[in-house]
């Protein structure tokens, strides 16, 4: 596919990025005229950008609890005005609209309105919960709408960026706010091959902002590069990501890799990342903590710093 702005949609994609299934939208176009396709010479039906945002705030109604009815009787713009104003009155699912709104943000490669939606969200959030309500299951939608070919790696790309870009911000302003109160450090890597960085940054945030002292090592990092941070750092603690690397036969000995190398030291590894799921827990070593979540690793550095205060 074409690292090009997409701006013809099929039904099928409409019902992937909308989550409405193409027979209601099909039903809804018939009954309400909600929606006017270009058809094909084969009639197939092609929808423009302004479509998928005509959808998109009708859902963000159904969800506030408008009948679609009701929603069919007005125009794209009243429609887009009736949600700009329960917006600004903030009766609404706020993390609906986001979402919608950082979709078409995506869609249309458009900075302005990431930047617009991110600043109405600090207004009653906290990046840690936009992080977790809003930009983790967006993350999730995404790599869902690039296995379906819905979107490309352009638009990936982009919306990753500008989310990165966040994190970073908002690291360096907790690094410049928090002192480090204990001296549990902990050093952040992706392994060999492993790029997919949002989460292990988040991390950083995380770890920063409880008084821990951070190491971030980044992207693709070989194991025997870890070898020398425990020379300088005693109370070291490694964090890696596994989204799709090591490959999954290969992970048992990623980890007996890892403790040969820092032979009697046994430092504690701790592993997260969609690769979770298939680690047999039964067989990890027990300085190897595998963690089903972000939200499970900060609850244990949470338990862990009474010991360093």
């Amino acid at each position: 596919m074409d690292n090009v702005v997409k701006t013809k949609f099929s039904i099928k994609d409409l019902e992937s990025l909308s989550g409405i299934k193409a027979h209601t939208i099909r039903i809804w176009e018939k009954r309400y005229n909600l929606l006017e396709p270009s058809r094909t010479t084969t009639n197939i039906r092609t929808y423009k950008l302004s479509d998928l945002q005509k959808l998109l705030n009708v859902v963000f109604l159904l969800k506030n609890n408008y009948k679609i009815s009701k929603i069919a009787q007005n125009s794209s713009k009243e429609i887009a005005a009736i949600v700009a104003d329960l917006v600004a009155s903030k009766r609404f699912s706020n993390e609906n609209h986001a979402t919608n709104s950082f979709k078409i943000s995506m869609m249309n490669f458009d900075q302005n309105l990431f930047y617009k939606t991110y600043n109405s969200l600090r207004e009653t959030k906290t990046f840690s919960e936009i992080f977790y309500e809003v930009f983790l299951p967006l993350l999730h939608e995404i790599g869902l709408l690039w296995q379906t070919d819905t979107i490309n790696p352009s638009h990936e790309h982009f919306i990753f960026n500008l989310i990165k870009q966040k994190i970073l911000i908002n690291i360096e302003k907790m690094q410049r706010t928090v002192s480090p109160l204990h001296d549990q450090t902990y050093a952040l890597y992706l392994p060999e091959n492993e790029i997919h960085e949002l989460g292990l940054l988040f991390l950083n945030y995380e770890i920063v902002a409880r008084g821990h002292k951070v190491i971030y090592l980044g992207q693709s990092i070989m194991l025997e590069n870890l070898k020398y941070l425990s020379i300088n750092h005693p109370n070291l603690s490694f964090v890696t990501y596994f989204t799709v690397q090591p490959p999954i036969e290969e992970i048992p000995k990623y980890f007996e890799d890892f403790n040969e190398m820092f032979g009697s030291q046994q430092l504690k590894l701790y592993v997260l990342g969609a690769m979770t799921n298939d680690i047999d827990e039964m067989k990890v070593p027990e300085n190897i903590r595998i963690m089903m979540s972000i939200r499970e690793f900060v609850n244990t550095i949470k338990k862990t710093q009474v010991n360093y205060a």
